[in-house]
């Protein structure tokens, strides 16, 4: 396609999560709301984590960087929505939107490499805890948590690096609340096969790598606990496995739901509420998770704010 015979698009309109004005005010509080719960529990937790001596163990090393992405991810996405809740026209440029797709599909990507990492951690944990000093050393940590962010970046280069190549000449407005791959692609006035390659290619990777690499580790964990004689062993091993479980299940059911069906079986409007999900309600739900079912955060809380107030 000759790029002179187009005027190009210099900036997007957000369609957001709905178009009826009565409905702008009351999403504003909400996820205003949630937003503050997402900074204050996941800022909260990697505070605490590094100021509690006895969670600096690599189950909590993993925590405190799943928070750090979880912050940063809810602000990538909510501070934008928010001012577009009270905003006539939602609208953001071309280079604000290819910014924040890029670093959305960064930290998209490294969570969902960090949720496998932390399950291999448990399976350690659980099935080899004789040799869980060994194997997830601080040297082996690190490793793995710089593996995580170099499948981030390498992901939303990728996808990034394919969306600039696309023209944007015609339509400008994003049925969605952020620059995300499918409905950019959707505007597009040149081939997006590259583009849709890359993504069917990259998703895969990214969801069912990861799926199947924590699949196996509960696997091999509820095996390992079922052979544990006394029912507190057990109870106490379901339990530390249980809360990562949960927010796997929340956040790859609500990615897959977006990014491995095929485009013809589900809107864009279905896929807006599944991206609710990854994007908004993970973020927030993680610290409850990992912290009202964990005793050692519960102690490490109570500790610290002996320290702080006493």
């Amino acid at each position: 396609m000759d790029k002179g015979n187009y005027s190009l698009v210099t900036q997007f309109i957000l369609i957001g999560l709905t178009d009826q004005p009565e409905l702008q005010l009351p999403l504003f509080f909400l996820f205003l709301g949630i937003y503050v719960a997402s900074v204050v529990g996941n800022l909260g937790m990697i505070i605490l984590i590094r100021l509690s001596s006895h969670l600096h163990t690599p189950m909590y090393y993993f925590l405190c960087s799943l928070s750090f992405i979880d912050l940063c991810q809810s602000t990538v996405i909510i501070p934008k929505m928010l001012l577009n809740f009270l905003l006539k026209k939602n609208t953001i440029s071309y280079p604000d939107c290819m910014t924040q797709f890029y670093f959305f599909a960064f930290f998209a990507i490294s969570e969902s490499q960090m949720l496998a990492v932390m399950a291999y951690d448990r399976y350690v944990a659980i099935c080899h805890p004789l040799l869980y000093g060994l194997r997830m050393s601080y040297q082996v940590c690190s490793w793995l948590i710089g593996g995580v962010y170099i499948f981030g970046l390498t992901g939303a280069t990728a996808h990034t690096g394919c969306l600039l190549r696309v023209f944007f000449c015609k339509e400008n407005a994003i049925n969605h609340y952020f620059c995300d791959l499918l409905p950019l692609l959707k505007l597009s006035c040149s081939n997006t096969y590259v583009n849709e390659v890359v993504a069917l290619t990259f998703s895969t990777f990214n969801i069912l790598f990861p799926t199947l690499t924590i699949i196996c580790s509960y696997v091999l964990i509820i095996i390992s606990i079922l052979k544990i004689q006394s029912t507190e062993g057990r109870s106490k091993a379901f339990s530390t496995c249980s809360s990562h479980i949960a927010a796997v299940g929340v956040f790859f059911g609500s990615l897959t739901f977006m990014y491995l069906q095929p485009s013809s079986s589900s809107s864009m409007d279905q896929g807006k509420v599944s991206s609710v999900f990854y994007t908004i309600i993970v973020p927030m739900i993680n610290p409850i998770i990992y912290s009202l079912r964990n005793n050692d955060v519960k102690i490490a809380l109570k500790n610290v704010t002996k320290i702080t107030f006493f």
